[in-house]
């Protein structure tokens, strides 16, 4: 009964075929395990569910995303209307006030710049004398006028124009105050 299998005696042949079976008996058991795992997933995720249930839910997950779409493309639409609609709007300005005669003390006078992103508004001057008080306005197209100016009125506008970069450099200076305390 000694006859050798495949040149191999028969003992060496049953030894290999048992540590073939081990390690199919450990696999097996590896095997098992990720079943347990992932059955354990699935009924966490199925809890309480069927497949119609399943469906519904992903449906409704589709068209909550769906709103969301049109509900982000609603506003970047009303963020240009926006946008737009602040371009023309009064962002910049600036008030001077002087005396405009020698006589009248108190800088009772005063040119006020109003003026959009682009430096287009108006300045409005405002003199006051004895006889009474006396306002001019003069349109400003992207920072110039094609009526002459006064000193007051150039200065107003020149500070409505810088008061952006002013309130930079102010909020700047704020928030790095506030890093130091």
């Amino acid at each position: 009964m000694d006859e050798p299998i495949l040149g191999m005696s028969p003992r060496t042949v049953i030894v290999l075929l048992l540590i073939i079976m081990v390690i199919m008996f450990v696999i097996l058991l590896v095997i098992i395990h990720q079943m347990n795992v992932v059955s354990r997933k699935y009924d966490a995720f199925m809890q309480g569910r069927d497949g119609e249930a399943l469906e519904k839910m992903i449906h409704a997950k589709i068209k909550d995303i769906d709103q969301l779409k049109s509900a982000s493309r609603r506003l970047s639409n009303e963020q240009r209307s926006m946008q737009t609609t602040l371009k023309g709007s009064i962002s910049k300005f600036a008030l001077v006030k002087y005396d405009a005669f020698e006589e009248m003390a108190g800088k009772l006078s005063y040119a006020v710049a109003l003026l959009n992103s682009e430096g287009t508004g108006i300045v409005l001057n405002s003199i006051h004398s004895r006889e009474g008080c006396f306002t001019y306005a003069k349109e400003i197209i992207r920072g110039e006028s094609y009526i002459p100016l006064s000193e007051e009125e150039k200065q107003a506008i020149e500070q409505a124009k810088t008061m952006e970069e002013e309130m930079k450099e102010l909020t700047r200076g704020s928030r790095l105050n506030n890093k130091k305390v």
